[in-house]
Order: structure tokens, then sequence, then C-alpha cells
């Protein structure tokens, strides 16, 4: 995936149990970010930047989700502990993840973290990939959509 791409349809398991069309939001622009594993140091910063941001994200109109290999259980846990105001989508099998060819890093150890910013159009504006700066995807996601 690149920018200038139009994102893929797929459906996924929220912390609830519902299914997540990502079609159904098409229209208005979204923040979809990739992340390792719930409750993990670098992932919690990152969701806790979207948490601590989420006003300016509503404010704007942007739909956030956050996407891991991690179950339904274990992203209700990770929302409810941190207070997350957004959907975790549940990648069972990296499904989604290798549909968007999300990259990994740490020679293939480690699932990649990287933030793609998309318009109402559904249309991919920006791509932000760090390991090590997950509090810095939420500046880049933000200054790309607003």
């Amino acid at each position: 995936m690149k920018v200038g791409d139009k994102i893929p349809s797929f459906s996924l398991k929220n912390e609830q149990g519902e299914t997540v069309n990502i079609d159904n939001f098409i229209g208005k622009p979204m923040v979809i970010y990739f992340y390792p594993k719930d409750d993990t140091p670098g992932c919690t910063k990152e969701a806790c930047a979207f948490r601590d941001n989420f006003e300016d994200f509503t404010d704007a109109g942007i739909t956030v989700f956050g996407i891991s290999v991690d179950d339904e259980a274990s992203h209700l846990a990770f929302k409810e502990k941190y207070r997350l105001p957004f959907s975790l989508l549940s990648d069972i099998g990296n499904k989604v993840r290798k549909q968007w060819k999300v990259p990994t890093d740490l020679f293939g150890l480690l699932p990649g973290r990287v933030t793609y910013s998309i318009d109402k159009t559904g249309t991919i504006k920006h791509i932000f990939k760090s390991q090590m700066k997950a509090e810095q995807h939420v500046k880049e996601a933000l200054q790309s959509l607003v």
C-alpha cells in the first residue's frame, strides 16, 4: 500500500465482538494504525497518545481504528485499562496486515507499527512507519488530515 492507493475492503471484529466493515466508514476521514501487541510499552504509549489527542480527531470528523493480532478479549482489557475511546480490531491470523502489506521490523521478528491516514474517498493520504517513535504516529496522522 502506498500514498494514493484506495484502501481494500475488510471486516474485523472489534473489542465487543461486533463485526466492523471498513467500507461503512468511507465518506469520512479515517486513521488506521497497525500495532504489534496490546499492553506492551510502545503500543501502550501509542494508544494513549491517540487517546490523549482523541478530541482533535473527533473535532475534525476523523475515525480512529487500531489493529493488531490480539483477540477481542485482549483488546477489551487493553481498552478498559487505558480508557481508549476508539475501536480496536482483531486481525487474527494477520489477514488484513498481509492484505495491506504492512512490513515487519527487526528482521521479521516484530509486527510493524504503521499508521495510515485516509481521506473521505478511501484514499491513503499519508503513511507513517516507525517502531520506536510510537507517539509520533498521532502527530503525523493529525497533520496529514487536518
